[in-house]
């Protein structure tokens, strides 16, 4: 196998929660650019269908279930899809989140309980109903933030925690299946992206941001994707519960 043919994903069916807007079609549309077939989980269906439109015109098969991760039931309808349509579940990418910003003397214990279900809860959903049908060679990617790792000046405790949660989530779960299953589990942590939560920022915030960001600059949403590929892949074979951050420096300054 040459080095370029470590990315591909020919034959291996990848599923993807949140895929209905932002990050999520970016990266439903970069694994099946890599070869795999796509199920999509989104509340929004209606907007799933415009992803599975993305899909297809890369020349894969797609499947689109209404989800919302917060239900372990629904979480598992979803890994069934899979199973029932394309007969195996290789890659999981659990990108459904929601983000906050309530200052901490504020926010109500429901605002906070719906930030973790969504982002921490559901991806335990969604990883346990996946991993029972993954066969050895299978990856999960969790989607936390780089808020798991620093703070970016914005009162989101309910968001910080989930994502720190995932970050632990993911590296208590490679111990677990790595060894026994043959499944690996990583973290990938964002740093700004243009996506729908970053377009809800208050004007100039991202801009005050920029210092700390090496690069100078927003990272483009497929930088992104070329990171989960590899962590999806074959290319990523030797990684397992660690946490890949993709934030142009943010997380050294």
């Amino acid at each position: 196998m040459g080095i370029l043919d470590r990315f591909r994903l020919d034959d291996r069916v990848a599923v993807i929660t949140g895929a209905s807007s932002g990050l999520g079609v970016v990266f439903a549309t970069a694994l099946a650019e890599a070869g795999a077939d796509v199920v999509l989980g989104a509340r929004r269906t209606e907007k799933l269908e415009d992803t599975r439109k993305a899909v297809e015109e890369r020349g894969r098969r797609c499947v689109t279930v209404r989800t919302d991760v917060s239900s372990p039931e629904d979480c598992r309808a979803l890994a069934d899809a899979a199973m029932s349509e394309f007969g195996r579940l290789d890659v999981l990418v659990n990108n459904a989140g929601i983000g906050t910003a309530y200052p901490a003397t504020k926010e109500t214990p429901e605002q906070f309980r719906e930030v973790i279900d969504i982002n921490l809860n559901g991806s335990y959903w969604m990883a346990q109903a996946a991993a029972r049908h993954m066969q050895p060679g299978s990856a999960i990617i969790n989607v936390s933030s780089i808020l798991a790792l620093t703070t970016a000046g914005l009162p989101q405790a309910a968001y910080a925690s989930s994502k720190a949660g995932v970050i632990g989530l993911s590296r208590d779960l490679a111990q677990q299946w790595t060894p026994r299953k043959g499944i690996r589990v990583n973290a990938l942590a964002p740093g700004f992206f243009t996506s729908e939560m970053t377009d809800s920022y208050q004007e100039g915030y991202l801009e005050t941001m920029m210092p700390r960001v090496l690069t100078g600059r927003i990272g483009d949403p497929e930088e992104l994707a070329a990171a989960l590929v590899f962590l999806a892949s074959e290319a990523g074979s030797y990684v397992t519960g660690t946490t890949l951050t993709v934030d142009g420096g943010v997380t050294t300054t």
